[in-house]
């Protein structure tokens, strides 16, 4: 069982650094989703063999994405922590994360460009913003997706992936 865990926590941290988040991030999410009890900061730089201040850099944005909590111990002083174990909650907070970090970032930076002054005449301005407003609508459809499965209810965000596929 040890290996296999072991063999999980490098896979997800590989995957994960493939999907642009650190190697460190996704393993220590990896640790904490196959952890049947909640785990502090020290088990988590034990495990892991990472710095402290790598383990507090990576919850504070595991936290952040709500991906893990913080599980409290009365009379304890350190914090424990807890993986969000509802895989459809999962991809929800990896979905508003990005969301937020990526898609809203870049259609408020093509409003900007899109604003820029020009000649309507002018091939370059035609097609500088032609590309602009193609892109554009690729944000917005892409953002209403989005929200949509943010919002979505477990039975129809697995039917509507089963007949994708099927």
């Amino acid at each position: 069982m040890a290996e296999a865990r072991s063999q999980f926590i490098h896979l997800w941290g590989v995957t994960g650094a493939s999907w642009g988040v650190s190697k460190t991030l996704a393993q220590v999410h990896a640790l904490l989703l196959v952890s049947p009890a909640a785990l502090s900061t020290e088990d988590l730089m034990a495990q892991l063999k990472i710095s402290r201040g790598n383990a507090s850099m990576t919850v504070r944005e595991l936290l952040d994405w709500g991906l893990i909590y913080k599980e409290l111990r009365p009379g304890d002083r350190r914090e424990f922590f807890v993986a969000e174990k509802d895989m459809l909650q999962v991809t929800r907070c990896i979905i508003r994360a990005r969301k937020r970090r990526e898609l809203d970032q870049m259609k408020r930076r093509l409003d900007q460009l899109a604003a820029v002054p020009g000649d309507a005449a002018d091939a370059d301005y035609k097609a500088f913003h032609t590309a602009l407003a193609d892109i554009k609508q690729l944000a917005d459809v892409s953002d209403k997706l989005l929200s949509r499965l943010m919002q979505a209810e477990r039975s129809w965000f697995w039917n509507t992936f089963i007949k994708l596929f099927v």
